[in-house]
């Protein structure tokens, strides 16, 4: 009982901070131009299971993720908040109405939408997920990313990353600051396994 009202009380805690966060203005998307501009990102985001060097894990599924988010995380590569040299190096070339456009074109003529049923049980550890990611990994508003179908040792990576700090966000480290390895492997496994995001082919 006590560690239910601790999970409704980091949700509700994370759900308000995140609606503190100042919101970007954001330049509409030209998914036709993006997908010109994308070429370069689908040399890894476009071959399914294609794997990061160093670290050792695929690349994430961008098919269907939110347009809002993937501005967000590039625009994070960009000042340095996420740690990945390569992603870095390219989102530092892009300009706002750059990222708009291909992150429209990952997105798709829609992006993935709940199903309604998660497939499974959520593990004790993910109940403060709900409030951002919903109850089977869709992101509930643009700017929360959908984490239903994406790789699983992608999701282990990125929240590995943002309990050590290599990624920097002030909700998220503090929530991952509280998972253990297994609680790690478990979320993963459960958002990885969810219907959802896919890997993109060129249009």
């Amino acid at each position: 009982m006590a560690s239910n009202i601790a999970a409704t009380g980091l949700s509700a805690l994370i759900l308000s901070a995140a609606f503190l966060l100042p919101a970007a203005a954001q330049a509409e998307g030209d998914p036709e131009r993006g997908r010109k501009l994308a070429y370069t990102c689908m040399g890894c985001h476009g071959i399914e299971n294609h794997k990061n060097a160093y670290p050792n894990y695929s690349v994430p599924r961008l098919g269907g993720q939110h347009a809002a988010y993937m501005m967000a995380a590039l625009a994070e590569y960009e000042s340095k908040a996420r740690w990945h040299p390569t992603m870095r190096g390219l989102a530092a070339t892009l300009s706002d109405q750059d990222k708009a456009d291909i992150a429209a074109y990952f997105e798709g003529p829609a992006p993935v939408t709940s199903g309604g049923t998660p497939v499974g049980t959520m593990p004790a550890a993910g109940q403060a997920c709900m409030a951002c990611h919903g109850a089977d990994g869709v992101g509930i508003l643009p700017e929360y990313p959908t984490l239903a179908g994406q790789h699983e040792d992608y999701l282990r990576q990125a929240l590995r990353d943002y309990r050590a700090g290599k990624r920097q966000n002030a909700i998220m480290n503090g929530f991952a600051a509280t998972l253990t390895d297994a609680d790690i492997r478990q979320l993963a496994a459960y958002f990885a396994r969810q219907p959802g995001l896919y890997t993109p082919r060129l249009r």
